[in-house]
């Protein structure tokens, strides 16, 4: 993949619509450049036209026309201009200048001047037609005069001012790219100044940047490598409690699993032989449930960012977890049930993190229910929640400890059974990766408890 550079797209950004900008300046300078032009030769001969007709006498009644010096020397430029005249009587008689030269398209219209456009030997020559009326009884009507200039001074003008504004454009846009070089290094000066900071950073030091040292559009950033480290750090520390848990609850099992197994490789009956091989044997399925549960417990650990969630029946999952613990129900002679209400019970979330969850409740409950007791989950709506109780007949917890019993491999004094204090603390987590609660009561009446779990009911779009 193309690496890609910020400063040279916020650059192309700031530069093409002021090229653009520019572009459009430059056609419409030069737009303005040729009307200025065509506005001051279209004065001068005016001007030179009005002069000339100015002079135009009759005498015995006859029309003259003196061109003064004054209606040429208007022309004087650099580079020199050739000047066509043509002075007609209003009969029609050419009485000054050049017969086939400066021919207007038509008579002008009134007293308004008429400008327009001719060709001598090739070159394009602007000229203009004036009217003026002649009073007398001889000669009456209008004389007309026309007057033409080549454009070399014409376009000289319109080039020099178009080249003056075009040298300007192009000066802007080189002042505005420099400046815009030099005000992005520096406005992305502090987002290279972080991205050093964490090159430099390290690998263990997980600290939160400050967040007031930078400016308001990089706090979203910088809170957002906060969160990040902080997130890390989480999972560094849950790590670390995995490795430190899994460690101090297979040291003992395994110990008792050596000494077993010791004592029957000693023993020379087979009864006992026999009887140290059940003990090893329940011993490796305390292991084998305690090492579940904590590799549950750390995937629980991981939360949502982990693992893809979906939209699942949650009625469903918590009736498939039921069936299989039927059979765990049924060695205790335990009433196992089940209870669900009507509608839909979907929520958002992982179906194996889900199933753990009912599992574990439910385990949970029947690991400390007494023999011909009974155990019933039930799943229901509470406002915008899904509902998900669990209620048995054993001995309940007090109040003082239910939220101690969350808490990892913690167990209270009055609880009985071969649990591992895992369970719940597995649910905890499970719950918090999707957003809900969870909590105890004691069952109505007593004795007994009812584990409950609310988590958000799923709405589509």
């Amino acid at each position: 993949m193309v690496s890609r550079s910020l400063q040279r797209e916020l650059l192309g950004w700031l530069l093409v619509p002021l090229t653009a900008v520019v572009c459009f300046n430059v056609w419409t300078t030069y737009e303005n450049a040729v009307e200025t032009a065509d506005l001051i030769t279209d004065r001068t001969l005016l001007a030179s036209a009005r002069v000339i007709a100015e002079d135009i006498r009759e005498n015995d009644g006859v029309l003259e026309a003196t061109i003064p010096p004054a209606a040429l020397e208007m022309f004087a430029s650099d580079p020199p201009d050739r000047v066509f005249y043509r002075v007609t009587a209003p009969s029609g008689q050419i009485i000054a200048g050049h017969p086939d030269i400066v021919v207007p398209p038509g008579q002008p219209a009134g007293l308004e001047p008429a400008f327009f456009q001719t060709t001598f030997r090739d070159q394009p020559v602007r000229a203009v037609a004036i009217a003026q009326p002649i009073i007398s009884a001889q000669n009456p009507g209008r004389a007309v005069v026309a007057i033409g200039q080549t454009l070399m001074a014409h376009d000289q003008l319109m080039t020099g001012l178009w080249l003056k504004a075009l040298r300007d454009q192009v000066l802007l846009v080189a002042a505005a790219g420099l400046l815009g070089v030099f005000g992005l290094r520096r406005g992305l000066a502090p987002i290279l100044k972080l991205r050093d900071d964490v090159i430099e950073r390290d690998p263990t030091e997980l600290k939160p940047f400050a967040v007031n040292s930078v400016q308001s559009e990089l706090r979203p950033l910088v809170e957002a490598l906060n969160e990040a480290f902080a997130r890390i750090q989480r999972q560094m520390a849950a790590q670390r409690r995995f490795v430190a848990n899994a460690a101090h609850q297979l040291r003992t099992p395994l110990a008792l699993l050596k000494t077993q197994v010791g004592v029957g490789l000693r023993e020379p009956g087979t009864a006992a032989k026999e009887e140290a091989l059940a003990a090893a044997d329940k011993s490796v399925d305390g292991m084998a449930r305690l090492s579940n549960q904590l590799l549950s417990l750390a995937r629980a650990e991981q939360g949502s960012s982990s693992l893809m969630k979906s939209a699942v029946d949650f009625q469903a999952i918590a009736r498939d977890a039921l069936e299989g613990l039927t059979q765990a129900a049924l060695s205790r002679d335990i009433d196992l049930g089940f209870e669900a209400g009507e509608g839909e019970f979907v929520v958002w979330g992982h179906p194996t993190l889900l199933r753990e969850l009912v599992v574990n409740l439910v385990d949970n409950a029947l690991r400390y229910t007494p023999r011909r007791g009974s155990v019933t989950a039930r799943i229901g709506r509470e406002g915008d929640a899904i509902l998900l109780q669990v209620e048995d007949t054993g001995p309940g917890i007090a109040e003082i400890d239910r939220e101690k019993v969350f808490e990892r491999f913690y167990r209270s004094a009055e609880a009985g059974g071969d649990g591992t204090g895992l369970g719940l603390a597995i649910v905890r987590e499970i719950v918090s990766s999707h957003d809900g609660e969870v909590g105890l009561s004691g069952r109505q009446p007593p004795p007994g408890l009812t584990a409950w779990v609310k988590l958000p009911a799923y709405r589509q779009g």
